[in-house]
Order: C-alpha cells, then structure tokens, then sequence
C-alpha cells in the first residue's frame, strides 16, 4: 500500500508570525545598522527612520492581501511564480538566496561583536556554532523554531523597555530640527539602509502552508509585525541618538552599548550584550527558516534540484533545504567583513522580492478576478493595483539610492543572478 506523502506541518500560531516578522528585523537591525546608518546620515537617521517605514507599509497591505486569497509556503517566490513568469521569480529569489547568506553573516559579525565586550574568542568558530544550534532547531520542527523565537522575542522586548526607560531623563526632542538641518540628501542617502530596520516583516507570509486559517491568521500577523516594529525602532532610536549622537553613533562598533553605558553605567554592558544575544540570535532564527523555505520552494517547483522540495516523514520539515541553507549559510563566512557592504547586499535583493510581489499583485487584480473575490481581505482590484504600482516604485528608487553609498555590492548581486539565470536556462533546456 502506497504511503502517504509527507506534508509541511499546521503549527505555527499568531503569536509566532508576529515575532517571527518583527523579530527578523527588531533587535537584529537596530543592532548592525546605527552605526553605518549615523555615518551616512548624521542625525537625519531619524526622519529615515520614519521615512523607511512608509514604502514597508505598502509592502505589508500588498503582502497581507495575497496572503489572504493564497497563502503558501515560500510565498514571495510562489506568488511571482503563479502571477508574473517562473523565469522573473526565479531571477528575484535567486538574488534573495545570496542575501539570506549574507545577512546570516552580517547578524552573526554584530552578535561576535557585541560578545567580544565580555570575552576575548574567535569570531568565525562561535558565529558557525551559532549556526549549527539553529540548524538542529529547524531540523526538528517549525513548531520548535517558532516557539524558541516568540520567547527570545519577548526577552528582547523587555530589555529595549529597560533601555528606552532609562534615556527617559536625557530625550532630546530638538534632534528632530538638527536632522532637518543638514538637508534631505543624507536622508535619501541613508535610506536604503534605514529600511533595513523593517525588512522581514512579511515573514509571516513565508510558512503559509505551515499555519491554521492562513488566510484570516497571515495578515494578521503582518499587521501586528509592522506596528510592533514602528513602534520598538522610533522609541530606540531616539533614546540612542539622545544619549551619545550621531558621531558617537558613526563610530561605534557597538552603538547601543556605547549608549546604554551614557544612561546606566557599568549596568549597561551585561544587559546590552544579553540583548544583542538574545536579538540576533532570533533574528538569525527566522531568517534561517525562511531561507531553507526558499529553496524547498525552488526544489518543489523543479527550478532548483528536486532533493530540496522533499519533506522529513517524521518532523514534517523540508529537511534537505535545510541542510543546503545551512551550509550555505557556512560559506558566507568567506565574504568581507564590511558592514556597509554587506548590508546593501541585503537590502538590494529584498527590495526587488517586494518589488516582484508588488507587481505578482497587480497582476493577481488585474487578470485573476478568481483570486480577487476569494481574498478575505476585500480590497477593490484598483486599490490593490494603487498599492502595488506605489510600492514597485518605492522598491526601485530606495535599491538605486544605495549607488550613491556603495556600488561594490550592485556588482556581487549582478553577477550572482547571472550565473543564476545561465543555471536556469540550462535547466529549462534539459527539461525540454
């Protein structure tokens, strides 16, 4: 008698989607981006700050819309898929599979650095520790992995409350005007950063499969993701670039140390460090998990090998994905050190995913009027096109404002999604 095929497991809560969205970015950005951030921008890190979360909210309406009428594991590759071309998607997600390795480092760079206040060790050796411990924990189950994140998650949230709390006295509200005053164009300049502070939210979107009631749970917990986000990033922010500024902000290795030590003294370092563990630590958690569901998607879909679209008959997870993103995640800690440089490496792929979905939205309204009616969110077709059209161009005029910060990067992610897009079309031609 035929078994049947494994399937991806129905356990992931509401609860577990808002921290796995803001928890992507909470703590693990605020953490690396400051300080790169500050020297671009000088205190006009602020006004970015609220700047770089208008373009996410288009983003999160269009991805909670989609989410609504299809929700499905590694959504932002199969939503481009079904809506606009598997070669584009392809293109987009491929760019994102470098990116996912990327920012693996780049969180695993900051949480050596900030540890490295406590004791001397070798970096690379701890970050691939790191790594292995969050590879058993998405080996075993997404049910686990969500539940270590949610209670990471709340540890973070009440130490940045601490911290918050403890700038109360020396809040500076005329940092507001000086970040006017050095004109918009460090603004601008920061800001392909500064959005770095709101990518992952849509990670609720990405284990659609994986969650009961997708349709009504998924935009949900976008939702909760975003406005959590908004509200953690501002208040920490602020307290940071009151305490020490932007200079002290520009030249730090450890931004939030440096100002929580100006508020609380030989308190801050054990609670700071304790933070930045407990952040990136979960930061690397929900990215690790959405990367292994971007290759499992590729697999599935017979765009990358067919090994990756297979599920453990025991644990319900895509487990050969899981092992790729793992090692994947182990050869990136062969890339260069710089932060400004792999930040943009992150940035600039994740703006065009959400430019792909944008336009895989527009599509859905426009051509699909079977996936319009069956959304349970009930946009109009117009006001889902109004939202994705703003969103494409948000995605595309942020991704080019970076040229002016760092073109290195633009070169690593052309050159990575051509040999991507040789490797597609010999496979495309093999299959034929």
């Amino acid at each position: 008698m035929t078994q049947p095929a494994a399937q991806l497991r129905k356990t992931v809560k509401l609860i577990d989607l808002i921290m796995l969205g803001a928890g992507t970015a909470i703590g693990a950005a605020i953490f690396t981006v400051l300080g790169p951030a500050a020297k671009v921008g000088g205190s006009g890190i602020l006004i970015a700050t609220g700047i770089a979360a208008l373009p996410m909210v288009l983003f999160a309406l269009v991805y909670a819309w989609l989410a609504s009428t299809a929700p499905v594991t590694a959504a932002s590759y199969e939503w481009q898929r079904r809506f606009t071309h598997p070669a584009f998607a392809f293109g987009i997600v491929w760019m994102r599979v470098l990116a996912n390795a990327v920012v693996m480092i780049v969180y695993g760079q900051t949480l050596t650095n900030y540890l490295g206040k406590v004791w001397d060790f070798p970096a690379k050796p701890v970050m691939l520790a790191f790594f292995t411990a969050l590879f058993a924990v998405n080996y075993f189950g997404v049910a686990i992995a969500a539940r270590v994140q949610t209670v990471l998650m709340l540890g973070l949230l009440a130490v940045l409350a601490l911290f918050v709390g403890a700038a109360g006295p020396h809040l500076r509200p005329e940092l507001f005007a000086e970040a006017l005053a050095g004109g918009w164009l460090p603004i601008a300049a920061t800001l392909p950063l500064m959005i770095q502070l709101f990518l992952g939210i849509e990670t609720a979107t990405e284990v659609g499969e994986e969650v009961e009631d997708a349709e009504r749970v998924v935009p949900l917990g976008v939702a909760g993701a975003l406005v959590l986000t908004v509200v953690v990033y501002l208040s920490v922010a602020f307290a940071a670039l009151s305490l020490i500024g932007p200079a002290a902000l520009a030249a730090s290795k450890a931004p939030l140390l440096d100002a929580a030590q100006a508020a609380m003294g030989r308190w801050a370092t054990p609670l700071i460090v304790a933070a930045a563990t407990l952040a990136l630590s979960k930061s690397m958690n929900a990215t690790f998990l959405v990367y292994s569901r971007f290759l499992f998607a590729m697999g599935r879909a017979g765009t990358l090998p067919a090994a990756l679209g297979r599920i453990h008959p025991r644990f319900g997870t895509p487990y050969v994905a899981t092992i790729v993103a793992f090692a994947a995640s182990c050869v990136g800690l062969l890339l260069p050190t710089s932060l400004l440089f792999l930040l943009l490496a992150v940035s600039v792929p994740t703006l065009l995913k959400y430019m792909g979905t944008c336009i895989a939205a527009w599509n859905a309204a426009s051509s699909h009027p079977d996936v319009v009616a069956a959304a349970r969110l009930k946009f109009s077709p117009g006001l889902v096109k109004l939202l994705a059209g703003l969103g494409v161009v948000a995605a595309v005029v942020i991704a080019a404002l970076g040229l002016t910060t760092d073109v290195r990067p633009y070169g690593l992610i052309g050159g990575w999604l051509a040999a991507g897009m040789i490797y597609y079309a010999w496979r495309r031609r093999r299959a034929a």
